[in-house]
Protein backbone atom coordinates (compact mmCIF):
# COMPACT_ATOMS: atom_id res chain seq x y z
CA UNK A 1 0.00 0.00 0.00
CA UNK A 2 0.87 3.51 -0.63
CA UNK A 3 1.62 5.61 2.62
CA UNK A 4 0.48 8.71 3.50
CA UNK A 5 -3.07 11.09 2.75
CA UNK A 6 -3.52 12.01 -0.72
CA UNK A 7 -6.30 14.87 -0.71
CA UNK A 8 -6.65 17.95 -2.91
CA UNK A 9 -5.50 20.94 -1.59
CA UNK A 10 -7.18 23.00 -4.33
CA UNK A 11 -10.84 22.34 -2.74
CA UNK A 12 -12.51 24.40 -0.44
CA UNK A 13 -12.08 23.29 3.32
CA UNK A 14 -9.03 21.47 2.59
CA UNK A 15 -7.93 22.47 5.68
CA UNK A 16 -11.10 20.91 8.09
CA UNK A 17 -10.46 17.47 5.52
CA UNK A 18 -6.97 17.17 5.99
CA UNK A 19 -7.23 17.84 9.89
CA UNK A 20 -10.67 15.32 9.55
CA UNK A 21 -8.38 12.47 7.50
CA UNK A 22 -5.23 12.91 9.88
CA UNK A 23 -6.99 12.43 12.88
CA UNK A 24 -8.55 8.99 11.50
CA UNK A 25 -5.24 7.79 9.61
CA UNK A 26 -3.63 8.22 13.36
CA UNK A 27 -6.74 6.34 15.03
CA UNK A 28 -6.13 3.53 12.82
CA UNK A 29 -1.97 3.19 13.12
CA UNK A 30 -1.69 3.82 16.61
CA UNK A 31 -1.15 0.03 17.41
CA UNK A 32 2.05 0.37 14.44
CA UNK A 33 3.16 3.83 15.41
CA UNK A 34 3.42 5.26 18.99
CA UNK A 35 1.68 8.83 18.22
CA UNK A 36 -0.60 7.74 15.68
CA UNK A 37 1.36 9.06 12.84
CA UNK A 38 3.11 7.39 9.97
CA UNK A 39 5.78 8.80 8.14
CA UNK A 40 4.05 9.95 4.81
CA UNK A 41 7.22 8.59 2.77
CA UNK A 42 8.26 9.55 -1.05
CA UNK A 43 5.22 11.00 -3.10
CA UNK A 44 5.78 12.26 -6.66
CA UNK A 45 5.58 16.18 -7.34
CA UNK A 46 1.53 17.81 -8.10
CA UNK A 47 2.50 18.18 -11.61
CA UNK A 48 0.10 20.43 -12.34
CA UNK A 49 1.16 22.68 -10.00
CA UNK A 50 4.90 23.21 -10.81
CA UNK A 51 5.55 26.24 -12.44
CA UNK A 52 7.85 26.97 -15.23
CA UNK A 53 10.82 28.66 -15.43
CA UNK A 54 9.42 32.01 -16.59
CA UNK A 55 7.46 32.47 -13.18
CA UNK A 56 10.82 31.95 -11.10
CA UNK A 57 12.37 34.71 -9.79
CA UNK A 58 15.60 36.45 -11.08
CA UNK A 59 17.32 37.07 -8.41
CA UNK A 60 15.69 36.43 -4.64
CA UNK A 61 17.09 38.73 -1.69
CA UNK A 62 16.40 38.29 1.87
CA UNK A 63 18.09 36.41 5.29
CA UNK A 64 18.08 33.46 2.97
CA UNK A 65 20.40 34.52 0.52
CA UNK A 66 23.88 34.20 2.52
CA UNK A 67 27.29 34.30 1.35
CA UNK A 68 30.29 32.31 3.31
CA UNK A 69 31.88 35.41 4.05
CA UNK A 70 29.22 36.43 6.41
CA UNK A 71 30.00 33.15 8.94
CA UNK A 72 33.73 32.91 8.54
CA UNK A 73 35.00 34.93 10.64
CA UNK A 74 31.53 35.74 12.72
CA UNK A 75 31.09 31.96 14.67
CA UNK A 76 28.76 34.41 17.22
CA UNK A 77 25.80 34.23 14.23
CA UNK A 78 26.08 30.70 14.12
CA UNK A 79 27.75 29.02 16.51
CA UNK A 80 25.35 28.27 19.93
CA UNK A 81 27.47 26.68 22.77
CA UNK A 82 25.25 25.06 25.22
CA UNK A 83 25.64 27.09 28.62
CA UNK A 84 26.17 25.01 31.69
CA UNK A 85 22.55 25.66 32.61
CA UNK A 86 21.20 24.60 29.63
CA UNK A 87 23.09 21.25 29.59
CA UNK A 88 21.72 20.66 33.03
CA UNK A 89 18.29 21.17 32.38
CA UNK A 90 18.36 19.03 28.71
CA UNK A 91 20.34 16.05 31.36
CA UNK A 92 17.59 16.40 33.98
CA UNK A 93 14.65 15.98 31.43
CA UNK A 94 16.57 13.04 29.36
CA UNK A 95 17.12 11.12 32.96
CA UNK A 96 13.31 11.52 33.47
CA UNK A 97 12.24 10.59 30.12
CA UNK A 98 14.82 7.31 30.09
CA UNK A 99 12.90 6.97 34.06
CA UNK A 100 9.59 6.66 32.76
CA UNK A 101 10.22 3.65 30.80
CA UNK A 102 8.58 5.45 27.76
CA UNK A 103 10.05 3.51 24.61
CA UNK A 104 12.40 5.97 22.29
CA UNK A 105 10.31 6.38 19.56
CA UNK A 106 7.68 7.41 21.78
CA UNK A 107 9.28 10.64 22.79
CA UNK A 108 7.51 13.95 22.18
CA UNK A 109 7.84 17.95 23.23
CA UNK A 110 5.13 17.23 25.43
CA UNK A 111 7.26 14.08 27.35
CA UNK A 112 10.20 16.12 26.97
CA UNK A 113 9.34 19.34 28.82
CA UNK A 114 12.06 22.07 28.68
CA UNK A 115 11.04 25.44 29.97
CA UNK A 116 14.25 27.09 29.39
CA UNK A 117 16.21 25.83 26.40
CA UNK A 118 12.85 25.34 24.91
CA UNK A 119 12.58 29.15 24.02
CA UNK A 120 15.86 29.03 22.62
CA UNK A 121 15.03 26.04 20.10
CA UNK A 122 11.85 28.10 19.01
CA UNK A 123 13.60 31.12 17.84
CA UNK A 124 15.94 28.49 16.27
CA UNK A 125 12.96 26.51 14.18
CA UNK A 126 11.70 30.24 12.86
CA UNK A 127 15.54 30.50 11.75
CA UNK A 128 15.77 27.33 10.18
CA UNK A 129 12.21 28.08 8.30
CA UNK A 130 12.60 31.67 7.21
CA UNK A 131 15.98 32.84 7.82
CA UNK A 132 19.76 31.79 7.39
CA UNK A 133 18.86 27.89 7.69
CA UNK A 134 21.73 26.55 9.85
CA UNK A 135 23.08 26.52 13.47
CA UNK A 136 26.05 24.80 15.09
CA UNK A 137 25.47 23.88 18.54
CA UNK A 138 28.70 23.21 20.90
CA UNK A 139 29.13 21.27 24.38
CA UNK A 140 26.61 18.93 23.89
CA UNK A 141 28.31 15.81 26.45
CA UNK A 142 28.23 13.14 23.87
CA UNK A 143 31.91 11.44 24.98
CA UNK A 144 29.99 11.83 28.87
CA UNK A 145 26.22 10.16 28.59
CA UNK A 146 26.23 6.92 26.96
CA UNK A 147 24.43 5.81 23.91
CA UNK A 148 20.83 6.09 25.37
CA UNK A 149 21.30 9.13 26.83
CA UNK A 150 22.71 10.71 23.95
CA UNK A 151 20.11 9.48 22.24
CA UNK A 152 17.52 10.34 24.25
CA UNK A 153 18.65 14.06 24.90
CA UNK A 154 19.14 14.43 20.86
CA UNK A 155 15.81 13.21 20.42
CA UNK A 156 14.03 15.45 22.43
CA UNK A 157 15.68 18.65 20.89
CA UNK A 158 14.80 17.51 17.69
CA UNK A 159 11.06 17.33 18.89
CA UNK A 160 11.07 21.02 19.65
CA UNK A 161 12.19 21.58 15.81
CA UNK A 162 10.24 19.28 13.81
CA UNK A 163 7.96 15.58 13.81
CA UNK A 164 10.90 12.54 13.41
CA UNK A 165 10.25 10.93 10.07
CA UNK A 166 11.50 7.22 9.35
CA UNK A 167 15.12 7.81 6.94
CA UNK A 168 15.16 4.49 5.33
CA UNK A 169 13.13 1.25 4.69
CA UNK A 170 13.96 0.19 8.25
CA UNK A 171 12.02 2.74 9.84
CA UNK A 172 14.55 4.26 11.42
CA UNK A 173 14.11 7.60 13.17
CA UNK A 174 17.23 7.53 14.84
CA UNK A 175 19.84 7.25 12.00
CA UNK A 176 23.23 6.70 12.48
CA UNK A 177 25.69 8.09 9.82
CA UNK A 178 28.52 5.70 9.99
CA UNK A 179 30.94 3.11 8.13
CA UNK A 180 29.23 -0.03 7.92
CA UNK A 181 31.55 -1.85 4.88
CA UNK A 182 28.52 -1.32 2.28
CA UNK A 183 30.44 -1.16 -1.21
CA UNK A 184 29.67 2.45 -2.45
CA UNK A 185 30.09 1.87 -6.14
CA UNK A 186 27.43 0.36 -5.74
CA UNK A 187 25.02 3.23 -5.44
CA UNK A 188 21.95 1.86 -7.10
CA UNK A 189 21.65 0.09 -3.79
CA UNK A 190 23.38 1.70 -1.13
CA UNK A 191 23.26 4.41 0.58
CA UNK A 192 26.52 6.79 0.86
CA UNK A 193 26.16 7.53 4.04
CA UNK A 194 26.77 3.67 5.44
CA UNK A 195 30.14 3.94 3.77
CA UNK A 196 33.63 6.76 3.76
CA UNK A 197 32.63 7.91 0.56
CA UNK A 198 32.30 11.69 -0.40
CA UNK A 199 28.63 12.86 0.00
CA UNK A 200 28.26 15.95 -2.64
CA UNK A 201 25.79 18.24 -2.19
CA UNK A 202 22.14 17.16 -1.51
CA UNK A 203 19.41 17.54 0.31
CA UNK A 204 17.56 15.44 2.80
CA UNK A 205 13.66 13.61 2.81
CA UNK A 206 12.97 15.70 5.80
CA UNK A 207 12.84 19.51 5.51
CA UNK A 208 15.48 19.62 8.60
CA UNK A 209 18.45 17.34 9.19
CA UNK A 210 20.38 17.07 12.47
CA UNK A 211 23.74 15.60 12.86
CA UNK A 212 25.20 15.12 15.90
CA UNK A 213 29.02 14.25 16.32
CA UNK A 214 29.59 11.10 18.85
CA UNK A 215 32.95 10.08 17.28
CA UNK A 216 35.57 11.75 14.34
CA UNK A 217 37.29 9.91 11.86
CA UNK A 218 40.98 10.10 11.23
CA UNK A 219 41.08 12.38 8.17
CA UNK A 220 37.88 13.88 6.21
CA UNK A 221 34.38 13.95 7.02
CA UNK A 222 33.87 17.44 7.09
CA UNK A 223 30.85 19.60 6.31
CA UNK A 224 30.11 21.94 3.67
CA UNK A 225 26.86 23.77 3.70
CA UNK A 226 26.19 26.77 1.10
CA UNK A 227 22.22 28.73 0.75
CA UNK A 228 20.27 27.27 -2.68
CA UNK A 229 19.43 30.83 -3.30
CA UNK A 230 22.70 32.30 -3.06
CA UNK A 231 23.24 29.19 -6.04
CA UNK A 232 20.21 30.35 -7.89
CA UNK A 233 21.52 33.98 -7.84
CA UNK A 234 24.92 32.98 -9.39
CA UNK A 235 22.93 29.98 -12.09
CA UNK A 236 20.87 33.07 -12.98
CA UNK A 237 23.74 35.83 -13.63
CA UNK A 238 26.43 33.20 -15.11
CA UNK A 239 24.13 29.99 -16.23
CA UNK A 240 20.37 30.55 -16.85
CA UNK A 241 20.12 27.53 -19.23
CA UNK A 242 21.50 25.56 -16.05
CA UNK A 243 18.63 27.11 -14.05
CA UNK A 244 16.09 26.23 -16.08
CA UNK A 245 17.22 22.95 -16.64
CA UNK A 246 16.74 22.28 -13.26
CA UNK A 247 12.89 23.49 -13.06
CA UNK A 248 11.91 20.97 -15.41
CA UNK A 249 10.06 17.92 -14.34
CA UNK A 250 12.68 15.49 -16.57
CA UNK A 251 14.69 14.62 -13.64
CA UNK A 252 14.22 10.78 -12.26
CA UNK A 253 15.21 9.59 -8.73
CA UNK A 254 15.49 6.36 -7.31
CA UNK A 255 14.18 5.15 -4.66
CA UNK A 256 16.97 2.17 -4.41
CA UNK A 257 14.80 -0.76 -3.19
CA UNK A 258 12.93 1.01 -0.35
CA UNK A 259 9.57 1.04 -2.08
CA UNK A 260 6.17 0.49 -0.84
CA UNK A 261 3.21 -1.93 -2.60
CA UNK A 262 1.79 -0.07 -5.58
CA UNK A 263 4.89 2.38 -5.83
CA UNK A 264 6.90 2.63 -8.95
CA UNK A 265 10.74 2.61 -8.25
CA UNK A 266 11.87 6.01 -9.11
CA UNK A 267 9.82 9.44 -8.82
CA UNK A 268 10.39 11.82 -11.27
CA UNK A 269 10.36 15.63 -10.33
CA UNK A 270 12.37 18.90 -11.23
CA UNK A 271 15.50 19.57 -8.73
CA UNK A 272 14.43 23.59 -8.36
CA UNK A 273 10.44 24.17 -7.56
CA UNK A 274 8.49 26.92 -6.54
CA UNK A 275 5.84 27.35 -3.74
CA UNK A 276 2.41 26.04 -3.73
CA UNK A 277 1.17 29.44 -2.41
CA UNK A 278 3.12 30.29 0.82
CA UNK A 279 5.46 33.06 0.29
CA UNK A 280 6.72 31.78 -3.55
CA UNK A 281 10.30 30.16 -2.88
CA UNK A 282 12.16 28.66 -4.64
CA UNK A 283 13.29 25.30 -3.25
CA UNK A 284 15.28 22.57 -3.67
CA UNK A 285 15.47 18.92 -3.83
CA UNK A 286 18.71 17.69 -5.31
CA UNK A 287 20.90 14.33 -4.64
CA UNK A 288 23.49 13.14 -7.83
CA UNK A 289 23.85 9.76 -6.30
CA UNK A 290 20.19 8.91 -6.45
CA UNK A 291 19.97 10.37 -10.40
CA UNK A 292 23.29 8.63 -11.22
CA UNK A 293 22.17 5.25 -10.09
CA UNK A 294 19.19 4.78 -12.68
CA UNK A 295 21.00 3.34 -15.08
CA UNK A 296 19.82 0.02 -14.60
CA UNK A 297 16.22 1.35 -16.05
CA UNK A 298 17.65 3.91 -18.52
CA UNK A 299 19.76 0.65 -20.32
CA UNK A 300 15.89 -1.39 -19.97
CA UNK A 301 14.31 1.61 -21.74
CA UNK A 302 12.17 2.21 -18.58
CA UNK A 303 13.34 5.72 -18.17
CA UNK A 304 14.88 7.83 -20.59
CA UNK A 305 19.44 8.03 -20.06
CA UNK A 306 20.54 11.53 -18.48
CA UNK A 307 20.68 14.16 -21.21
CA UNK A 308 24.02 15.84 -22.24
CA UNK A 309 21.84 19.26 -20.95
CA UNK A 310 21.29 17.10 -17.58
CA UNK A 311 24.63 16.23 -17.09
CA UNK A 312 25.84 19.96 -17.64
CA UNK A 313 23.92 21.07 -15.09
CA UNK A 314 24.62 18.47 -12.42
CA UNK A 315 28.57 19.57 -12.74
CA UNK A 316 27.58 22.88 -13.15
CA UNK A 317 25.45 22.78 -10.27
CA UNK A 318 28.02 20.95 -7.87
CA UNK A 319 30.76 23.39 -9.16
CA UNK A 320 28.66 26.72 -7.92
CA UNK A 321 27.94 24.84 -4.97
CA UNK A 322 31.54 24.36 -4.00
CA UNK A 323 32.55 27.69 -5.11
CA UNK A 324 30.13 29.31 -2.56
CA UNK A 325 29.67 26.89 0.03
CA UNK A 326 30.76 27.69 4.07
CA UNK A 327 33.28 24.66 5.64
CA UNK A 328 32.66 23.78 8.51
CA UNK A 329 34.69 20.79 10.88
CA UNK A 330 32.25 18.94 13.32
CA UNK A 331 33.98 18.37 16.71
CA UNK A 332 32.68 15.62 19.27
CA UNK A 333 29.84 16.71 20.82
CA UNK A 334 28.80 19.43 17.93
CA UNK A 335 25.49 19.47 16.57
CA UNK A 336 24.36 21.37 13.43
CA UNK A 337 20.87 21.38 12.11
CA UNK A 338 20.24 22.31 8.40
CA UNK A 339 17.16 23.20 6.31
CA UNK A 340 16.86 20.56 3.53
CA UNK A 341 14.52 23.56 2.03
CA UNK A 342 16.96 26.33 0.75
CA UNK A 343 20.50 24.42 2.19
CA UNK A 344 22.76 21.95 0.05
CA UNK A 345 24.97 19.98 2.58
CA UNK A 346 28.49 17.87 1.51
CA UNK A 347 30.59 16.17 2.94
CA UNK A 348 34.11 15.09 2.37
CA UNK A 349 35.59 11.52 1.77
CA UNK A 350 37.06 10.32 5.12
CA UNK A 351 39.12 7.87 6.73
CA UNK A 352 38.92 6.19 9.95
CA UNK A 353 41.08 5.53 13.15
CA UNK A 354 42.67 2.08 13.01
CA UNK A 355 41.24 -0.52 15.55
CA UNK A 356 40.09 -1.02 18.13
CA UNK A 357 39.45 2.99 18.06
CA UNK A 358 36.13 3.74 17.57
CA UNK A 359 34.31 4.64 13.85
CA UNK A 360 33.35 8.03 13.05
CA UNK A 361 29.87 8.60 13.76
CA UNK A 362 26.78 10.85 13.98
CA UNK A 363 23.71 10.36 15.18
CA UNK A 364 21.10 11.71 12.64
CA UNK A 365 17.46 13.18 12.47
CA UNK A 366 15.18 14.10 9.55
CA UNK A 367 12.51 16.35 11.14
CA UNK A 368 9.54 17.46 9.05
CA UNK A 369 7.98 20.34 9.41
CA UNK A 370 4.73 21.27 8.23
CA UNK A 371 2.80 23.69 5.71
CA UNK A 372 0.18 23.98 8.69
CA UNK A 373 2.82 24.12 11.17
CA UNK A 374 5.01 27.22 9.66
CA UNK A 375 6.51 25.13 6.88
CA UNK A 376 6.72 25.51 3.24
CA UNK A 377 3.78 25.19 1.13
CA UNK A 378 5.14 22.35 -1.60
CA UNK A 379 3.70 21.46 -4.24
CA UNK A 380 3.46 17.66 -2.80
CA UNK A 381 0.00 15.61 -2.03
CA UNK A 382 1.21 15.72 1.46
CA UNK A 383 2.63 19.33 2.35
CA UNK A 384 -0.13 19.71 5.43
CA UNK A 385 0.60 16.16 6.75
CA UNK A 386 2.50 16.72 10.55
CA UNK A 387 5.32 13.75 9.27
CA UNK A 388 5.85 14.45 5.23
CA UNK A 389 8.07 13.24 3.56
CA UNK A 390 10.60 10.91 5.05
CA UNK A 391 11.18 7.08 3.50
CA UNK A 392 8.02 4.46 4.47
CA UNK A 393 7.90 1.31 3.26
CA UNK A 394 4.40 0.29 3.88
CA UNK A 395 3.70 -0.12 7.44
CA UNK A 396 7.14 -0.80 8.65
CA UNK A 397 7.06 0.55 12.31
CA UNK A 398 9.30 3.63 13.36
CA UNK A 399 12.72 2.06 15.10
CA UNK A 400 15.29 3.95 17.18
CA UNK A 401 18.07 1.57 17.16
CA UNK A 402 21.66 3.18 19.42
CA UNK A 403 23.97 1.94 16.51
CA UNK A 404 24.51 1.36 13.04
CA UNK A 405 22.38 -1.70 11.86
Amino acid sequence: MAPGILVDESQNGAAVHIQNAQTKLEDSLRSIFPDGIRTSGQHPPLYDLLKPYTDFPKEITGPTVWQREDFIDSQEKWVHPFTDEEVQELSDTADAFIASGTPLEGISKEKFPLAKLGKVLTALREDLLDGKGFILFKRFPADVWGPQKNAVAYMGLGTYLGYFVSQNGRGHVLGHVKDVGDDPTQIHKVRIYRTTARQFFHADDGDVVGLLCVHRAAEGGESDIVSVHNVWNTLQREHPDVAETLTKPIWYFDRKGEVSEGEEPWVRQPVVYLENGGKGRVYCKWDPYYVRSLTRFSDAGLIPALSEEQLHAMAVLEETCNKLALHMVLEVGDIQFVSNAHLLHARTEYKDFAPPAPRRHLLRLWLATPETEGGWALPMPDSHQKKRGGIQVNNTPPRAPLDAE
